[in-house]
């Protein structure tokens, strides 16, 4: 259903805060008209009845890791791009740190070539920082790439940028969105020694989050927010595990003109450190997963709009990989396909409105990364546009596990949602648990 006519009927249009009933008219790219009532003027034109499903805009997810190139063993960029359409993600910007890294611009344009070949949703990359990459760091096209991304805690290969000098020169050489890792690697090692000399290398799970702890990222965080102060720097601090954290964050002013902004993701908002009885290394990550206690107050900060955006950090490994004892399994997890229907089940709960999810999963990254005509539902925009049956049950299993590495931390999850079209471009690319054979993704571009 490619660059045709699609007229989507009898919608909850979720969108800018409200829901309204109404239709929305699709004409090749782009979405043409959105009112209360569209008639089909032509014979050409394919009619979806939503039956009073709902309608969001198609999500963004500012922090993926789809291992390619380099690490494809464990996903690539087809993969899990198939997977995010899957889980109303349209729009995707990967991380540097694959194998070799994107710390100069041609490893970068080498990354966009591979995305233009084989990604089946919207692609941007962001550009990795280093000690010794400041050069490359300057020239880089802002219009052209989501941001730049420093290691300041658990880097890969050489991007832990840990000299004091070099960072201040980058914070103040770029007008870019710098997005941040916050983990004091000083902290952790100490900790991890401890613990080492205690258990060998078979420390317990849960462990991990005293290992990894909340000192250990406030500390990070909050020296990365004052030099962005001292400096200017428009600073985005992903992944927030804390509660502590969630204090250095404010809501006074609107996103559009924050220059220090926060990121949550799934699994913090998700598990608490009470699962890693059941779960053990499959929800290892960095930052740790942590208390029940810090996952409630991110999300205190999340509805009160001191954190900005949700996002997935979705980082397959391989089973194989993650089935060893603490110290050789390696932190991180997939998620893209189930992230939506997460933070619904969420609503269902009564923790978060509709309106909200889309605000932090499609609007605001757009408005934080000035994406340009991506995020909403509105005339002139393209036609990223996912339709939710709230009301449908289905179980994650991994028969319907579309990652490369075949397992997902929900497994076994019955979600009372599903997603039952994805729009890509005005194309139809998924429907009812089926990636279609539809390439209709684009490079992302900004408003800067």
């Amino acid at each position: 259903m490619q660059n045709k006519t699609v007229l989507i009927k009898n919608a909850k249009i979720v969108n800018e805060g409200t829901i309204t009933e109404g239709d929305i008219l699709i004409e090749g790219e782009y979405i043409k008209e959105v009112a209360d009532s569209i008639s089909a003027k032509s014979a050409d034109i394919t009619i979806i009845d939503a039956e009073g499903n709902y309608v969001f805009p198609g999500c963004i997810d500012d922090q993926v890791h789809f291992r390619e190139p380099g690490l494809t063993h464990k996903a690539t960029l087809e993969t899990e791009s198939r997977a995010a359409l899957a889980g109303g993600i349209t729009s995707f910007i990967e991380m540097p740190n694959t194998v070799p890294q994107t710390t100069t611009v041609e490893k970068l344009e080498e990354k966009f070539e591979m995305a233009s070949k084989s990604s089946y949703a919207n692609y941007s990359f962001m550009f990795g920082g280093t000690n010794t990459n400041l050069d490359e760091i300057l020239k880089v096209n802002p219009k052209t790439v989501a941001g730049l991304k420093l290691f300041l805690g658990s880097s890969t290969g050489d991007m832990l940028v840990d000299d004091p000098e070099v960072l201040e020169k980058i914070f103040r050489s770029t007008n870019m969105v710098i997005s941040v890792h916050c983990e004091d690697e000083a902290t952790i090692k100490k900790n991890l020694q401890e613990h080492i000399d205690e258990f060998g290398d078979d420390i317990p799970m849960e462990k991990h989050p005293v290992i990894r702890s909340a000192e250990a990222c406030y500390l990070s965080s909050s020296k990365a927010i004052a030099l962005a102060k001292k400096t200017g720097a428009r600073l985005h601090v992903f992944h927030l595990s804390t509660g502590k954290e969630t204090s250095l964050f404010s809501n006074k002013i609107p996103l559009k003109d924050k220059k220090i902004t926060a990121e949550v993701c799934i699994h913090h908002l998700w598990f608490s450190d009470e699962d890693y009885a059941k779960k053990g290394t499959l929800i290892k990550w960095n930052p740790a997963v942590k208390s029940a206690k810090d996952r409630d107050q991110l999300w205190k900060a999340l509805l009160d709009d001191r954190i900005d955006v949700i996002a997935s950090d979705h980082a397959p490994h391989t089973l194989e990989e993650k089935n060893n004892v603490y110290t050789k399994a390696p932190s991180g997890g997939p998620l893209v396909q189930h992230a939506l229907v997460a933070m619904i089940e969420m609503f269902h709960k009564d923790k978060i409105s509709l309106p909200k999810i889309a605000e932090k999963m499609a609007h605001n990254p757009a408005i934080l990364f000035q994406v340009e005509k991506r995020g909403y539902i509105k005339e002139g925009y393209f036609a990223d546009v996912v339709i939710v049956d709230i009301n449908s049950p289905w179980s994650v299993k991994k028969e319907n596990i579309l990652y490369k590495c075949e397992w997902s931390p929900f497994d076994g999850t019955t979600f009372k949602s599903r997603i039952t079209h994805t729009f890509l471009n005005g194309a139809l690319v998924y429907h009812n648990f089926k990636i279609l054979d539809v390439k209709a993704a684009k490079r992302l571009t900004f408003n800067r």
